[in-house]
């Protein structure tokens, strides 16, 4: 799980972090749930934060995200859970660009599978494995 860096470190912080926590491990099972290393407010930011997304200096977020991709990778996680978008669309573009082979999810899509309500067309990021957890298809109802 990525600690975004505005609502852990900046504000909040390791209390809020556990929180996250808290609610991933209710929604994925804390089974699956594989935590980072350094994490909670001494985890590495992404590098996407800060308006640096949107800053067009596109070799060198990725180059500064390279540290994040590593730590991602270090977990051998299928997945990273993302609470912030600008974190999670920077994750997705460096598993992409380093190859790491991991998805990126947005937590609030785990909780909306989680409770069934995560529409078909709100899967975009999510792997085969997850795809058609508690989909309704109206054609087979009973």
């Amino acid at each position: 799980m990525q600690d975004p860096c505005q609502i852990v470190r900046k504000s909040y912080g390791d209390a809020i972090a556990d929180d996250l926590r808290f609610v991933v491990k209710s929604v994925v099972g804390e089974e699956n749930f594989i935590d980072m290393y350094p994490n909670r407010s001494n985890n590495y930011c992404c590098g996407g934060g800060g308006g640096f997304l949107q800053s067009g200096f596109k070799d060198q977020r990725l180059a500064y995200g390279l540290t994040k991709d590593e730590q991602i990778k270090a977990t051998k996680a299928d997945y990273c859970i993302a609470a912030c978008h600008n974190c999670h669309a920077q994750i997705h573009e460096l598993s992409e660009h380093y190859e790491g082979h991991y998805g990126v999810v947005h937590l609030w899509t785990l909780i909306c599978l989680s409770l069934g309500i995560l529409g078909p067309n709100e899967r975009a990021y999510l792997g085969d494995d997850l795809r058609e957890v508690n989909v309704f298809h109206p054609e087979i109802a009973v």
